[in-house]
């Protein structure tokens, strides 16, 4: 099944539609005048995209997943400190 929603409907749910794709969904197609436009997509569903189109990336998403479970990363604070 397509998951389609008008631009318009999107503005008013933007919350709720954001969780459906995150949660249960893959992608949801934005209509405008009827017309798919853009699509939203899990980031999940994204990742395997970009890696059927490269491998390279496939890899360094691997290496910074190992990483992150490492403790191996810097805070927000400590890239760009107080704002």
């Amino acid at each position: 099944m397509v998951n389609l929603i008008q631009a318009s409907t999107l503005r008013s749910n933007l919350s709720k539609v954001l969780d459906s794709v995150e949660e249960k969904t893959d992608y949801v197609l934005v209509t405008k005048k009827g017309k798919p436009q853009v699509a939203l997509v899990n980031l999940d569903f994204f990742e395997d995209l970009l890696a059927l189109a490269s491998p390279k990336y496939l890899k360094s998403i691997k290496s910074a997943r190992a990483q992150i479970k490492k403790g191996l990363f810097y805070s927000h604070e400590e890239v760009f400190g107080e704002l």
